[in-house]
């Protein structure tokens, strides 16, 4: 990983399970992230949306506990913030609206991860 890539952008990380989230964590610290997180819950991850100073991005794993993350993806757009799923399901557990959007397998490859949301980042309105 390239360090500094994402320095100083805030990033959510919604991950239900815990050891990806804690690697996923320290992945985007050392890409000079600040990160909010880990939400474990869709719940939680409602609540960190309001962070004070706001969020630059994030990365939303699908299904949190059995309830899917999509509340939180519609938050975010409507938001202008740009983001990344995570799943292990294939493309028809998306709605309509989310199809077009950036999505990464599991088991993750972090490397590609990062790249993809530097990406995403990047091409962001916000920019």
């Amino acid at each position: 990983m390239a360090e500094g890539i994402l320095r100083g952008w805030r990033v959510l990380v919604v991950e239900d399970e815990f050891m990806l989230a804690e690697d996923l964590c320290q992945e985007l610290a050392e890409a000079g992230a600040v990160v909010i997180g880990p939400a474990q819950s869709l719940e939680r991850a409602m609540e960190l949306l309001a962070v004070p100073d706001g969020l630059d991005a994030a990365v939303l794993d699908v299904n949190l506990q059995g309830k899917q993350v999509f509340p939180v993806a519609d938050a975010l757009l409507e938001r202008q913030v740009p983001f990344v799923f995570t799943t292990g399901y294939d493309a028809s557990v998306f709605p309509a609206r989310f199809v077009s959007m950036r999505c990464c397998a599991k088991p993750l490859d972090m490397p590609r991860l990062m790249e993809t949301l530097r990406s995403a980042i990047t091409i962001s309105p916000r920019q």
